[in-house]
């Protein structure tokens, strides 16, 4: 990992179709393909109908960023409106944010590192 306190680490798209390799995350009851297995870092996002997540990040992309640790998250997320706070997706923890100007943002922390 850089010492950079955040890097890109895959793009998230809202789809309504079934694709290939999708797992569940019970937290937030969606449907999501590994970005890291992806050419260009996408991670598609699949959500259950009861799914407790809405507004713009049911329905527009994001941006995710990989943080060195959880307390980053904290830190880096200051200032920016809460779209969904910090969970434990199993594989990572993630909080999802939205900027001044309207970017969608993850800052996720992954408790092992991704297989790319």
């Amino acid at each position: 990992m850089p010492k950079d306190p955040m890097q890109f680490d895959h793009v998230g798209i809202p789809t309504t179709e079934n694709k290939p390799g999708m797992t569940f995350v019970p937290a937030t009851q969606v449907w999501i393909t590994e970005a890291h297995q992806h050419p260009f870092r996408v991670e598609w996002l699949r959500y259950e109908p009861d799914s407790s997540v809405t507004g713009p990040l049911h329905d527009q992309p994001h941006v995710g960023y990989r943080v060195q640790s959880v307390d980053q998250i904290a830190k880096l997320s200051k200032g920016m409106k809460v779209l969904l706070e910090p969970f434990d997706a199993g594989f990572a923890v993630a909080g999802f944010y939205q900027t001044a100007d309207g970017a969608n943002i993850e800052l996720v922390w992954y408790r092992n590192e991704p297989k790319t």
